[in-house]
């Protein structure tokens, strides 16, 4: 683009006219100064071509064509045919959003068909000018892991360990060509949070605490999902829009709580959270999204100094901004369904997935009354356009949609090995590896043969639990990788779940760490790896004390306190959640047959490794910085070195930590406590996977009630969230009487009737998820929760319980007695 041309569309650099009044004065330290941001501009998004067809479109719309534009439904609350009436501009499938098949763990063909139905109708000729596409956005956050069958890649935890432009790059590629053979054409990443907490749940979507890491990561991958700016027919080539995100200052969100506010000085938010706009910006990406969290109070949704004045004006972006799903409704005096104040302050498009024609209803009569000017909807509208147009949707050609051999091709995985490699970052080796390929090795471990636990949260669901290994055709477990190198090189490899052996083997390698989570479930109050059930370091001290070297290889989306773990092995690898390719382990950990390595650790911490459970905040250059293993820290063969023994003494209540279950392993974890009336009946029953996992409860002839509670919660994000608390029980005898559900806190105690749930069959395991939204109908305080399990009936009933927690799994849960 050349100078001649940047001065015909400067009317397009700056932000709009209608936005360069001083912004509405909020509370405390929240109105930017554009001054004191870093100066960029978008590339690639505006031309005189361009402008002139988007000129032409914006003629002939009507305003519901325009307020239509500026909407986005979810494809699980919104039905093809209903485009008909509201031409809105975009659709999501949200992380637990099925295809029009109903099964949310579906494969490529099942999203073809679906975005093709959307398109369809959105195509059809509507008034006197050419319809508008469709923009189809799903979370593609590590490789297009919606559709079963996709590549996989690690989380961006293991990418900045791994820190390499030109690796983020090709994934990036891999991730937009496999999205778009899907029928989808907008990804939400990169993520250039910056996090600071490591409680919180996002922590592993972060490439580093380090703002130089994320800012060289950002315009790679932006890139990588786009294509170089300038890059025409992106659709065609199999690129896709890109969407640079939470702005801003997520990662700096207050205790660690997801959708939190960043308490910083506005010149922490530039040097820290901003880092990674800038060179996104400059790389061309095509769409930013508002981030749910406050700055100082104030919702990122509604601040019109950091979303118009810094964002669109200082920094140049001339693509759009998009909100989060129903992120517009906590702004304050918004609703889901209403809220000029978002769209006033910088919002192009909202993400409405459930309130999407609420909102469409009240924003046409607010743009018809003035509330919302025309001019911020033509800004809008033209932005959005913008997108659309150099995306290539106006081009009907898509060749790469449906192609068969995309998801999962032998190359992609290539990339997505290299990448799970790369990220590992050894803490500590005795000389136990490399491992001999000709070794005698024992694999065992909750994730040595779990695939949907190295790949973590946002992987075919939003929360990612529930994903056996048969729904990954095309991946490899840990296990499985590491079983044919060592098989390869004469040796044997055998997976023992529990641990036990016949003959002794040369090495155990454990896998272990952290099952799947994302935002708000991820929420931790202690780093303390698995406080209060200590199975992985049990195991490893069984292992260790029958003479066996010991090999850990853990799982997190974030640094942890494991100091009786490191003590407990000879060797300790992080592998953070490294994606579908379990071989990449073995790519490492196991050498030749004269045991010299085939590869070399080449990942650096990119976030701080903490020396107690309660360093929750520890980044580098801040005050009082005393980590167990720095920023950079990474040891190798070619350069060793050791680990002393540590401190076992985490520094903390681990009681902190659980927020999420309420009873597991036949007993209920801190600090919440099991109690039921005098008149029922316990006794210790094995569970469904564990010997004395359940308590079996028998209800005498009258009423009575079992209690589980202990500090108070608050889960009123859950229910929005629609997260639900699942139950895993066994019937003995049915229900001769009225079976309630109930939460008690605050003022108030709603029941559900849950008789159903415990009539049918008898005598084997069941599970039953009710959405916490249910509770909520019925008049529970759920801000203000201090038991959240209780069950009241009148006898005879009989029922054993083995688990209860929340979950996420809206399209299995449901709302009793409905």
């Amino acid at each position: 683009m050349g100078i001649k041309l940047l001065l015909a569309t400067t009317f397009l650099v700056s932000a709009p006219a209608f936005a360069q009044t001083s912004p509405t004065t909020l509370s405390g330290q929240t109105v930017a100064d554009p001054a004191k941001w870093p100066a960029a501009k978008s590339q690639g998004l505006s031309d005189p071509a361009t402008e002139t067809f988007v000129d032409g479109l914006l003629a002939q719309m009507t305003v519901e064509e325009k307020i239509g534009q500026m909407i986005q439904a979810d494809i699980g609350a919104m039905k093809p045919e209903e485009l008909r009436q509201y031409p809105l501009g975009s659709v999501l499938a949200g992380g637990n959003s099925p295809p029009l098949s109903g099964n949310d763990r579906s494969p490529q063909a099942d999203w073809v068909e679906t975005a093709r139905a959307f398109r369809a109708v959105a195509m059809e000729p509507r008034g006197k000018h050419a319809p508008i596409p469709l923009l189809f956005g799903v979370d593609a956050v590590h490789g297009n892991n919606n559709v079963v069958g996709a590549t996989i890649f690690p989380h961006n935890i293991g990418l900045g360990a791994a820190n390499d432009p030109a690796l983020l790059r090709r994934i990036g590629e891999v991730t937009a060509i496999e999205t778009a053979a899907a029928g989808p054409d907008w990804a939400f990443g990169p993520t250039v949070a910056v996090p600071q907490d490591d409680r919180w749940g996002r922590t592993y979507e972060g490439y580093s605490e380090d703002p130089a890491i994320v800012r060289g990561l950002a315009g790679a991958m932006v890139e990588g999902i786009q294509g170089k700016p300038g890059t025409t027919n992106r659709i065609q080539k199999g690129y896709v829009a890109a969407s640079t995100k939470h702005f801003l200052g997520d990662g700096g969100t207050h205790d660690g709580i997801d959708q939190g506010d960043a308490r910083v000085s506005e010149a922490t938010l530039v040097a820290i959270h901003g880092a990674g706009y800038p060179p996104a910006i400059e790389a061309g990406t095509m769409t930013v999204m508002a981030s749910y969290s406050s700055w100082n109070g104030a919702k990122m949704h509604g601040n019109k100094s950091l979303l118009t004045d810094v964002l669109k004006g200082r920094m140049g972006f001339e693509g759009f901004v998009v909100g989060d799903w129903n992120g517009h409704g906590q702004v304050p005096g918004c609703t889901n369904t209403d809220c000029p104040v978002a769209f006033n302050a910088g919002l192009d498009m909202a993400m409405a997935p459930d309130s999407w024609k609420g909102l469409f209803d009240s924003t046409l009569r607010q743009a018809k009354d003035g509330t919302i000017p025309m001019a911020r909807i033509d800004d809008a509208v033209r932005r959005i356009l913008r997108v659309k147009v150099k995306l290539g949707l106006f081009d009907p050609a898509r060749p790469i949609e449906g192609k068969a051999g995309v998801l999962g091709a032998p190359a992609h995985r290539a990339v997505a090995r290299e990448a799970a490699a790369k990220s590992l970052v050894l803490l500590k080796n005795s000389g136990v590896l490399p491992i001999k390929a000709s070794a005698k090795v024992l694999v065992t471990g909750p994730g040595a043969d779990s695939i949907g636990m190295q790949t973590g949260g946002w992987t075919l669901s939003w929360q990612g639990d529930g994903n056996g290994n048969e729904l990954f055709p095309n991946a490899e477990s840990i296990f499985a990788g590491i079983q044919k190198a060592v098989t390869a090189g004469g040796g044997t490899a055998t997976l023992s779940p529990d641990g036990s052996f016949t003959a002794k083997p040369d090495v155990a390698i454990v896998v272990f760490g952290e099952q799947p989570y994302a935002e708000m479930r991820g929420d931790i109050r202690t780093l303390e790896f698995q406080p209060g059930d200590k199975q992985a370091l049990a195991q490893l001290r069984t292992l260790r004390a029958a003479g066996i070297p010991v090999v850990s290889v853990f799982l997190s989306g974030r640094p942890l306190w494991v100091n009786p773990e490191l003590n407990a092995s000879d060797a300790f690898v992080a592998a953070w959640l490294p994606g579908s390719e379990g071989g990449a382990i073995a790519d490492v950990l196991v050498g030749d047959t004269g045991g010299k390595p085939r590869g070399d650790f080449h990942g650096r911490l990119s976030f701080s490794w903490p020396k107690t459970a309660g360093q929750f905040t520890l980044n580098k250059g801040q005050p009082g910085y005393d980590p167990l293993f720095a920023l950079g820290y990474g040891l190798t063969y070619a350069k060793p070195g050791s680990v002393p023994a540590l401190s076992e003494e985490s520094g903390v209540d681990a009681s902190l930590a659980n927020t999420s279950v309420f009873f597991a392993r036949g007993a209920a974890p801190a600090p919440f406590s099991f109690a039921t009336d005098s008149g029922i009946k316990r006794t210790t029953v094995e569970g469904p996977a564990t010997q004395e996992g359940g308590q079996l409860l028998s209800w005498p002839a009258g009423k009575a009630t079992l209690r589980i509670g202990g500090r108070e919660l608050d889960l009123s994000r859950e229910a929005n969230a629609d997260l639900s608390l699942q139950l895993t029980y066994r019937l003995e005898a049915p229900a001769t009487g009225p079976v309630r559900l109930l939460m008690e806190g605050g003022t108030n105690k709603g029941a559900i009737d849950a008789t159903s749930l415990f009539t049918g069959q008898t005598g084997t395991w069941r599970t039953a998820k009710i959405l916490l939204k249910c509770y909520q109908q019925n008049g529970v305080d759920l801000s203000k929760v201090v038991a959240p399990v209780v069950i009241e009936a009148s006898g005879p009933l009989s029922f054993a319980i083995a688990e209860a927690r929340i979950v996420s799994d809206p399209n299995a849960s449901i709302c009793p007695g409905k």
